[in-house]
């Protein structure tokens, strides 16, 4: 099936797909590590072409600005779970797929698409829209299998706008093709590194955010093991300056219950000397903005890692070609590190 499809994908797009991939692996088979820390041989590994290889690829015009339950949304779920599939990390479930339906009224209603099963039924009562969509998941087993961290960012965005005169193309290179490249970052260094974590690591891809976060709320609402979900680090948009004067700015959140997750970035940035300014917002009930709300609203302690807005946000001008590629390498390398020790300390 997976081959079938890829032969019957157009020839450009398929192309692209494959030179993407190999690159990707050529910098992951060239990073070379000599007596270090199984920390610090996980945080070398980390880099700006791999990136600029991911962000290029999602941000391409070929795929359409990924909107969920579309076809470049689907071919970008394919892409994310081929190079872990290289990489060699197992599907959290039989496959590395998570797929769901969304719901909401005929469109001469008004509606917002839901997932819930009391809210679906009652919308199937009637005549109604259905989007399908799916997660992408992965998971490197920790040595004590009953608990479990998360680290995620959306990949869907907007889509195409056939009636915008001009650029049509919503291509999401910051939001959020730049924290899909650090979620990819991230699992390469944790298998870089030679070390099993303490806990189970999930890598997560969630679709249909840009909808309303339908893809980690489903994943919250089905999940058998929630209670046993420690820690949930999330990426939305770490790419761009929200001040040209402040290229090293980045916001913090993170559950003001856990100030440890404070100590923590403000430690790894003196020792590794990291380029980044953050302002530290320790939040109370972090519920809003992201993907990281869903998991809040569980009781789940999370941090987000969130660059602010900027003129381009969901416009078709978000292109790859104004990124602060530092930015993300340097945010990827502090958030890695902010992974490792959620996977590792006994407690925080």
């Amino acid at each position: 099936m997976f081959f079938s499809y890829f032969c019957n994908m157009d020839s450009k797009l398929y192309t692209t797909m494959k030179q993407r991939i190999i690159l990707f692996g050529l910098i992951l088979v060239g990073t070379v590590t000599f007596a270090q820390s199984p920390v610090e041989k996980g945080l070398n590994t980390i880099n700006r072409s791999s990136a600029e290889a991911t962000i290029g690829f999602l941000a391409s015009d070929e795929l359409q600005g990924r909107e969920a339950g579309f076809h470049g949304s689907y071919v970008s779920s394919e892409y994310i779970a081929s190079i872990l599939q290289w990489m060699g990390i197992q599907p959290l479930n039989e496959s590395y797929f998570q797929p769901f339906d969304a719901y909401r009224k005929e469109r001469q209603k008004k509606g917002r698409l839901e997932v819930h099963p009391d809210s679906v039924a009652k919308l199937k009562q009637e005549v109604h829209q259905k989007l399908s969509m799916r997660n992408v998941l992965a998971m490197i087993p920790g040595k004590n299998m009953k608990e479990y961290v998360i680290v995620g960012a959306h990949f869907d965005h907007l889509g195409i706008d056939p009636a915008l005169d001009g650029d049509q193309i919503y291509n999401g290179a910051d939001d959020n093709a730049s924290g899909v490249s650090a979620v990819l970052q991230i699992a390469r260094a944790f298998l870089a590194s030679g070390q099993q974590p303490e806990r189970n690591v999930i890598f997560a891809f969630w679709d249909g955010e840009e909808k309303g976060l339908l893809g980690s709320k489903y994943f919250v609402q089905t999940c058998p093991f929630v209670s046993q979900i420690k820690g949930y680090l999330n990426f939305d948009m770490i790419g761009r300056n929200n001040k040209p004067e402040q290229p090293k700015h980045v916001v913090y959140f993170y559950t003001a219950a856990h100030p440890s997750f404070g100590d923590w970035l403000k430690k790894d940035i003196k020792k590794y000397g990291l380029q980044l300014e953050p302002d530290y917002r320790a939040w109370d009930n972090p519920v809003g903005g992201s993907d990281n709300g869903t998991f809040a609203k569980a009781g789940i302690p999370i941090i987000w890692y969130h660059t602010d807005g900027h003129p381009d946000y969901h416009q078709p001008s978000d292109h790859a070609d104004r990124l602060n590629w530092d930015k993300i390498v340097e945010i990827t390398k502090a958030s890695f590190l902010n992974m490792w020790k959620m996977a590792n300390e006994a407690s925080w």
